[in-house]
Order: structure tokens, then sequence, then C-alpha cells
């Protein structure tokens, strides 16, 4: 047997190699091999020095224990972004890359104390009244939709035709987004998360969700920014403005990615098509070995301290890397013993995701509806040639080809069924188009709804 190397040796191709310094999180060989990165990251013990972008240093904690204790320590770490040291100090340029996902905002992700238990009861109150039979029979409703638009192709990609779009639409119908504004929230969310004029995309997004928030303030619906803004909490119109942005946009990109990546796994593991009905399971498995959000839940310490042997300052910066805290040695055991649901893909903690079940109801939903309109869909390339996106915080594909027998259209429904709630007219997505996308998605979902 070879000896252990005594020192540990960077993944290939990561310019850590002889340098000495931060792993960095970014770039195509990290995108390629995460895992890789990870095993190197666990010879510095429960946390490493890492680099998110150029310049963007952080530490990342890779042990899931560690990570438990952090998550749940609200006194010694915080989660105020206002207290980033770095970023107040000049080291971190507001127009980084990865600036839009970790600068304050005023709303329940960078909020502590009693401020952040208003804002969260709020979030949590609100969701508790979505009704799950309306949550499926909506999302049935948009799948048909998507694959009404592919189907008879015989061919589509399942990342840009289906898994993108599909959570966007139904949060634009849970929040009851009209056509016009619909149009905006997909276009400015999928260009914040993607990197494409991230800064535009980010002042669309906002634009739009304002119009919203005085829309459901003269006219208030059967809808989730009804509900919130109607909360005991009293939010503000800035605050709602920003909690609805927030829950937009951490919402529709993680689920994207789940049933992103759990298509994939699907569609590359035979066992599951061997055995049959396993999707629940495949779900489980993709958020323990390739969860959607791979390093994220920015922390700060509140003062100098060791913590998992590094030495931090107060306003330090410091992920959790859930990807690695799920694959790591120590929860094999527990993971074989049955704990198939103990993993950390939801975050733990108090600021746990809040609408993990709705989300797990809409990844089965989407994926079920899927395979029942094209039980043969398989990959359509070799699945070493699949490229995953870039990046520190998401796991994400770039495109996942798959080709079916073509099916012939889908029924649209009658006028009598239910459709998402438009309380203002549809408006074409081209009549503003310095401010709104090319192609008005929403819009045209909701003129098929009609028939």
């Amino acid at each position: 047997m070879d000896a252990q190397p005594t020192t540990p040796v960077p993944p290939p191709g990561c310019p850590a190699h002889g340098s000495g310094g931060r792993v960095p999180l970014y770039g195509p060989e990290f995108a390629a091999d995460p895992q890789a990165y990870y095993e190197f990251l666990r010879h510095y013990g429960p946390a490493a020095p890492v680099e998110l972008s150029p310049g963007v240093e952080a530490t990342l904690v890779t042990d899931y224990a560690t990570a438990l204790q952090l998550l749940q320590d609200s006194t010694s770490f915080r989660k105020d972004a206002r207290r980033w040291r770095a970023f107040n100090e000049g080291k971190v340029s507001p127009d980084s890359p990865v600036a839009p996902l970790l600068a304050y905002r005023p709303n329940c992700m960078f909020a502590d104390g009693a401020e952040h238990i208003r804002l969260r009861q709020a979030v949590t109150d609100s969701f508790a009244k979505v009704d799950s039979r309306r949550l499926a029979r909506s999302t049935e409703q948009i799948s048909d939709y998507l694959i009404s638009q592919v189907g008879t192709r015989g061919s589509a990609d399942l990342l840009g035709d289906y898994a993108k779009q599909l959570p966007l639409f139904v949060f634009n119908e849970l929040f009851g987004c009209p056509a016009d504004i619909g149009d905006r929230v997909l276009f400015g969310i999928s260009g914040m998360f993607d990197g494409v004029n991230a800064e535009k995309a980010v002042g669309v997004l906002f634009q739009a969700v304002g119009e919203l928030v005085a829309i459901k303030r003269s006219r208030p619906g059967d809808d989730v920014t009804s509900w919130l803004m109607q909360h005991e909490a009293a939010l503000t119109d800035e605050e709602m403005v920003h909690q609805l942005a927030l829950l937009l946009g951490a919402g529709a990109e993680p689920l994207r990615n789940l049933i992103g990546n759990t298509l994939h796994r699907l569609l590359t593991h035979d066992r599951y098509a061997r055995e049959g009905g396993l999707i629940e399971e495949a779900i489980d498995d993709t958020l323990w070995e390739n969860p959607p959000m791979s390093n994220y839940a920015p922390h700060y310490p509140a003062s100098d301290m060791e913590f998992a042997g590094q030495h931090l300052q107060a306003g330090d910066l410091v992920l959790v890397g859930f990807a690695a805290a799920n694959t790591g040695p120590a929860l094999s055991a527990a993971r074989k013993a049955g704990s198939n649901r103990a993993h950390l893909a939801w975050s733990a903690g108090p600021h746990a995701c809040p609408s993990k079940e709705p989300a797990r109801q809409i990844t089965v939903t989407a994926i079920e509806n899927l395979l029942n309109h094209l039980p043969d869909i398989e990959l359509a390339v070799p699945e070493d040639s699949l490229t995953w996106r870039p990046g520190p915080f998401n796991r994400a594909l770039a495109t996942l080809p798959a080709r079916f027998t073509p099916i012939r259209p889908l029924r649209q429904p009658t006028a009598q069924q239910q459709t998402p709630r438009t309380p203002v007219a549809d408006t074409p997505a081209a009549a503003a188009p310095a401010r709104k996308p090319e192609r008005g998605l929403w819009s045209s979902f909701l003129n098929w709804m009609k028939g």
C-alpha cells in the first residue's frame, strides 16, 4: 500500500498548488469536481480558508457537527452583513460578482435577534397558509404548459426549458404576480443568478416587486404577498419589497437546481428506473450528495475567536459547506442507519429554510408529471460531456439535453378550469423595452391557460 502523503495535495488544476494560499471555489476546475476540493479542504480540519471570487476571502466549514454548531449559535455568530469587515474596509467591491448574494439587505436572512424573529414569523405564517392541493394543481398546470412547448419536438434542454422556468412560474402564481410584473420578476431573478448584467437584473427585480407591493396594498388577494402584508408584524413597504425579493430569489434558484440535479440523477443512475417509483429517494440522495446550494449561510463572528482550528476576527466571513458536510466521512454511518433526511441541504437552526415542504412538493410534482408525459425520456449526450455552472454557491448544470418520443400537443384547459389569479389586465412585455425582458414568458403562460 502506498504511503499516505504527509501534506494535503490540491486537486488537479487547483490554483492552490504550491501557493499555500486560499482554495478557490470558482472556475471550471472547481465546477467539474467539487468533491475533490472538499476532500482537500478536510485536511485543514473542520474549517478551511477559501476564496469565493478573486480577492473575496472566507472560511468554509466542511464538518457536519461543526456546521450545526455554527448554525445554531446565534450569540457567537451573527447574520447581519453590515458586520462584514472586508467589505467595510473596501477590500471587497460592491460590484464583485458575489456581492449580490452576500451584501446586506433589510430582510430576515440578514437579521438577528428580535428583528429576525419578527420578519421570520411573518414569512413562516404566510407560507403556512399555502394550500397543498392548490400548490400541486398549480405546479401540474405549469408543468403541462412547459411540456407542451417541447413535447412535439422529441428533445429538450431540461434545464432551460423546464427546471429553470417551472419554479419561477409557480412562485409568480403563489405570490399573485400580474402578467407584466411576473415577466420582469422572471427576467430579474434569472439575470441575477446567471451573472448576466446582474446589476440591471437586480434593478428590474426590485422595481417589479415594488410595483407588486403597491398593487397589493390597494387590491389584496389570496396569495403570499397579501398574507405577508396583512401579518401582525406590520411590514413597511421597504421591508415588503426586500422580503419578497428574498423569497422569490432564494426560493426559485435552489428549487431550479434541485429539480435539475434530481432529473440528472434519475437519468444517469439505472437503479431508479429498474426499481421504479423512487422519485422521493432520488430527491433525498440529491440533497445529500449534490445539494442545490453547495456553500452558503454567511455568518460573521461577533468577536475575535478560535473556531474549528481557525483564528477568526470579528466580522470575518464564514460560510457553511453543505455539500462537504453532507458527504463527510462522519455522516456515512448515520445515513446508512436510516437517517435519510438528516442532511444540511435545507440548512439548520433559526435561519433554516422556511419553505422546505412546499419546495419538496413542487419538486415531486414537477418530476412525476414530466415522467408521466415523457416516460421514455433519456439523456441525449454522454454524461461526461455535461458541464456544471461555475461559482461558489450553487451546484447546477449548465444544460441537461434529453430526448424522448414526441407526443401530441397537450389539450389546453377550458375557460372554466382554474387559472392563476391576475388582478390586473395582461400587458405585453414589449410595452416598455427599457425595463422588461424581450419575451413575456409569464404572459405567454397566462394566455395559454385562457385557451
